[in-house]
C-alpha cells in the first residue's frame, strides 16, 4: 500500500503508549524519505522520534507531538515539536547531560536528541510542562527564525482553519495570521487562499497587503486576517487587521500593548482597512493569535521564555491558552534574529 504523505501543515499525534511512539517513528521516517533526506539522516530522524516519544510516555502528562516538513531556501527537512503539561524540568541543560535521569533510566534521551538535531530549542518549567522543538536537515541549521508559529485544529477535526505566514520582501519583514470562518475543510480552504495571496502580495505596507488579501479571497467563505510589519530599525510596528485576530507588542519587562483590528471579513463586504503604527524596539516581541487562544496570557508568568525561539514561545502559549473547542493558532516575531 502506498504511504500517504504527511500534510504540509503537519500531523498531531497523542503519545500515550508504545504503539503511538511507533506510529510517530514510521511517519517521521516516511516524511524524511519523501523530502529526500539521506539514509543516515533518516536514521537520525528515527532516533529523535523514538527519544521524544519515549520521554512523553515515561515522563509527561497530556503528551502531544507535531510532525511537519520545514523548508529552507535550498532544501527541506523534518520538524518535530513535543509538548506536555507536566511535570516539567528544573534545569534543561542538566537534563540534557548523558546519564541524568529522574526515573532510573539511562538518561541519554535528551542528549541524544540534541546531538542528532540540526536545530534544537526547548523550554520547561516545573509543574507547567515542557516544549521541545527539533529540526533535522542534511546540514546544521544554526539560525533562529525571526518569526514562527503553530496551529492546531479543534478536537475532532483533522484540518485547522487557522494559519500564519512570514515573508521578507524587499526591505520589509511581514507576518500574517488568518482565521477562516467556521471550521473544517472550507475554513482551511479560506486560510490557504489567504496564505497564497500573502506570499504573492506586492511589497507594500500592511494596509495595502490586507486589501490585496481581501480582493483575492472573494471565492472563499472569508477569513479574519491581520498583517504586521515589525521595523525595529525605525522603532515602529505597522499593523492592519480585519476581524478577530488579537495582537500585542510585549516589552522586555513583560508589559503588553494591544493592537487594533477593525471589524470585517476579508473576502466579503467592503471592509474599512486602516493601518496603525506602534512603538517597537529590537528587544520587543510581537504576539498574534486567533480567537481560539484565550487572550489572558502573560509572558511574565514564564521566566526565561521571552528569549527562546519564536516557535517555542508560540507553542508554549498555544499549549496553555489554546481552547479545544476551536481551531487555535499563534505567531511570534521578534525585533532581532
Amino acid at each position: 500500500m502506498t504511504a500517504e504523505p504527511v500534510a504540509d501543515r503537519g500531523s498531531w499525534f497523542r503519545v500515550e503508549n508504545g504503539s503511538a511512539g511507533s506510529a510517530v517513528r514510521r511517519a517521521a521516517e516516511r516524511l524524511g524519505d519523501q523530502l529526500g533526506l539521506a539514509e543516515g539522516r533518516v536514521a537520525d530522524l528515527a532516533i529523535v522520534a523514538a527519544e521524544l516519544t519515549s520521554n512523553l510516555i515515561k515522563h509527561a502528562d497530556d503528551g502531544l507531538l507535531l510532525l511537519r516538513p520545514v523548508r529552507r531556501e535550498m532544501d527541506a527537512g523534518v520538524e518535530m515539536i513535543a509538548v506536555d503539561s507536566g511535570p516539567g524540568m528544573v534545569d534543561l541543560a542538566d537534563s540534557a547531560r548523558d546519564g541524568h535521569s529522574t526515573v532510573g533510566t539511562l538518561g541519554i534521551g535528551l542528549g541524544a536528541i540534541v546531538r542528532q538535531a540540526s536545530w534544537f530549542d526547548a523550554y520547561s518549567r516545573p509543574g507547567r510542562g515542557t516544549v521541545i522543538a527539533v529540526r533535522i536537515f542534511a546540514e546544521p541549521d544554526t539560525e533562529m527564525s525571526w518569526a514562527d508559529g503553530l496551529t492546531r485544529p479543534l478536537s475532532g477535526e483533522t484540518v485547522s482553519g487557522d494559519g500564519y505566514a512570514a515573508r521578507v520582501v524587499g526591505d520589509r519583514r511581514q507576518v500574517m495570521v488568518t482565521d477562516g470562518l467556521g471550521h473544517g475543510p472550507l475554513a482551511a480552504a479560506a486560510t490557504e487562499a489567504a496564505l497564497a495571496a500573502f506570499r504573492s502580495a506586492p511589497a507594500a505596507p500592511p494596509a495595502e497587503v490586507v486589501g490585496h488579501l481581501h480582493r483575492s479571497m472573494s471565492h472563499t467563505r472569508g477569513a479574519a486576517v491581520a498583517v504586521a510589519e515589525p521595523d525595529p530599525a525605525t522603532g515602529v510596528l505597522r499593523y492592519a487587521g480585519l476581524g478577530n485576530i488579537a495582537g500585542a507588542v510585549v516589552a522586555d519587562d513583560g508589559r503588553r500593548r494591544g493592537l487594533v483590528s477593525l471589524p470585517g471579513i476579508a473576502g466579503h463586504q467592503r471592509p474599512v482597512i486602516r493601518q496603525y503604527d506602534y512603538p517597537f524596539e529590537a528587544d520587543n516581541l510581537l504576539v498574534m493569535h486567533t480567537d481560539g487562544v484565550v487572550d489572558r496570557w502573560q509572558l511574565v508568568d514564564y521566566p526565561g521564555l521571552a528569549v527562546r525561539s519564536p516557535l517555542v514561545v508560540a507553542t508554549t502559549l498555544l499549549r496553555d491558552a489554546g481552547i479545544r473547542r476551536d481551531d487555535a493558532g499563534v505567531l511570534v516575531a521578534r525585533g532581532w534574529s
